[in-house]
């Protein structure tokens, strides 16, 4: 392999890249807690869209409690946002584990993904 066709693969695979950059901005995983009480969604560039709490959940007497549901929720599609992110970079990089590339790595978070 000579010095031009490592440069072609990389320009590909910078495009590639770039596309799979943006259909993550474009992804979104959702996420609940509390049985339901907080939905939340995600992008896959970490940009919270929606964040939705059941109004039987609001008890003023028990805002501790929705505090660790919203909490419980972000995290978790902060985590699943993650896992998205290492999916679709992965079939950039031909499903190699690379080095210094973002999203490689760390736990699976179950959420359904858009």
């Amino acid at each position: 392999m000579n010095i031009a066709q490592i440069a072609k693969m990389a320009q590909q695979m910078q495009t590639q890249l770039a596309a799979a950059q943006e259909e993550l901005r474009e992804a979104t995983v959702e996420t609940t807690s509390g049985g339901g009480a907080v939905r939340v969604v995600i992008t896959g560039a970490q940009e919270l869209r929606l964040l939705e709490i059941d109004p039987r959940a609001v008890d003023p007497t028990e805002v501790e409690m929705l505090q660790d549901l919203v909490m419980t929720a972000v995290n978790a599609a902060i985590s699943a946002s993650k896992e998205l992110e290492r999916q679709r970079m992965a079939t950039v990089a031909g499903g190699v584990g690379m080095p210094g590339m973002p999203g490689f790595g760390g736990p699976s978070a179950q959420s359904r993904i858009r």
